[in-house]
């Protein structure tokens, strides 16, 4: 841009020193031409002021009046009243170069001002509508919230109210498998009945615990453990479940994990919750890795799967109440939803993204200043 003004600039100089030449070579007589020639001046010098302020225009006169000279030593000689006249013409040119050029550096400023005030009402309006959209989805984040505590209520009343009689169901059916010895014809139907039974009081539980579930407190909990034991200890309790599918289970733990500490209850029921989804999602012979990370801010446990993974936009929805993505609709919706509230009650956060292999990577985030995180 700065090169292709220069060029403009170069440009108006050769007109007015093709102007002063024209002057030169044409006979002082041929007033017509001379008095065009002067006329002509003009153009190039209006042309700076306008391009280039103040200074462009005066520059340019400048220029002008020197191609001029010539023309005026002739008339000196011939007429000096006509060169009183043809002098005159001179300051003209002054004048005229630096009344444009001020009138075109004012605009200009002008023109930068207004620019830069609509860059800050830009600034402003884009400002603002980040806010706005901030605080609409504050609001839906509290509607949210509000009906998640209302379901939470509700859930936990049912809860209640189904407990007592389920425990009188179960307590009836273990009669009737003392009455109903293995190998008779109605025990079958004995087994089907504690199973379900204990798989409602089970689903009952979660319910319950979500609803009650209270934020964590620094130093709370039954006891600290070093993450790699209570790691070590989930993997071993669920050793049956891996054994049944013939999963692949590793676990890869950096030197210092036995210094670190965590709440052991508490994130032990973390780390069962998402082994057992990514054994339920990964078929037969299929593959889980378990893998510990630790720097200066964060601790980080990674639980990967060789599964089918979670489409994209499930990421938003597995953490939310109630949502089950398994297709034979077991799931109660509730491990993730438990998960991911214990792990930010510690300051935390837990995420969900795809593995190396395709499937589901939950990751747990917590911080080292959190009380369920900390140095022995």
């Amino acid at each position: 841009m700065a090169h292709r003004s220069k060029g403009y600039f170069f440009l108006l100089v050769l007109v007015l020193l093709a102007i002063g030449a024209l002057h030169h070579l044409t006979p002082a007589d041929k007033l017509v031409f001379h008095e065009t020639y002067r006329r002509l001046s003009y153009f190039p010098i209006v042309v700076g002021g306008l391009l280039y302020g103040v200074r462009g225009g005066v520059v340019l006169a400048l220029i002008a009046c020197l191609a001029f000279i010539p023309h005026l030593h002739l008339f000196h000689a011939m007429n000096y009243d006509f060169y009183v006249s043809e002098l005159a013409e001179v300051v003209l040119y002054l004048l005229a170069g630096s009344g444009v050029g001020f009138i075109a550096s004012r605009e200009s400023r002008l023109r930068e001002r207004y620019q830069e005030l609509s860059e800050k009402l830009e600034r402003s309006y884009r400002r603002l509508h980040e806010e706005t959209a901030l605080l609409i989805e504050v609001e839906e984040q509290l509607r949210a919230s509000q009906k998640l505590s209302a379901l939470g209520q509700l859930s936990a009343s049912l809860a209640h109210e189904i407990k007592n009689p389920l425990a009188s169901i179960k307590g009836t059916a273990e009669i009737f498998l003392d009455e109903f010895p293995e190998g008779h014809p109605k025990r079958e139907f004995v087994d089907i009945l504690l199973k379900e039974t204990s798989r409602l009081n089970a689903t009952v539980e979660e319910v319950l615990r979500f609803s009650k579930s209270p934020p964590a407190e620094a130093g709370a909990g039954s006891g600290q453990e070093d993450v790699a034991a209570v790691l070590r200890r989930v993997i071993t309790l669920l050793d049956t479940t891996f054994r049944k599918k013939e999963l692949d289970v590793s676990l890869d733990l950096p030197a210092e994990a036995d210094t670190v500490l965590v709440e052991g209850d508490k994130m032990a029921q973390v780390f069962i919750n998402l082994l057992i989804n990514g054994a339920e999602a990964v078929s037969r012979g299929g593959r889980i890795a378990v893998r510990l990370l630790l720097d200066e801010e964060w601790l980080r446990v990674e639980f990967a799967d060789d599964g089918p993974g979670l489409a994209r936009e499930e990421y938003a929805k597995v953490f939310t109440p109630f949502y089950s993505g398994k297709a034979d609709g077991t799931g109660t919706g509730l491990g993730l939803a438990i998960s991911a509230k214990i792990v930010e009650s510690y300051g935390g956060r837990l995420e969900v993204a795809a593995s190396q292999w395709g499937g589901a990577l939950f990751v747990v985030n917590l911080p080292r200043t959190s009380g369920v995180y900390r140095h022995g």
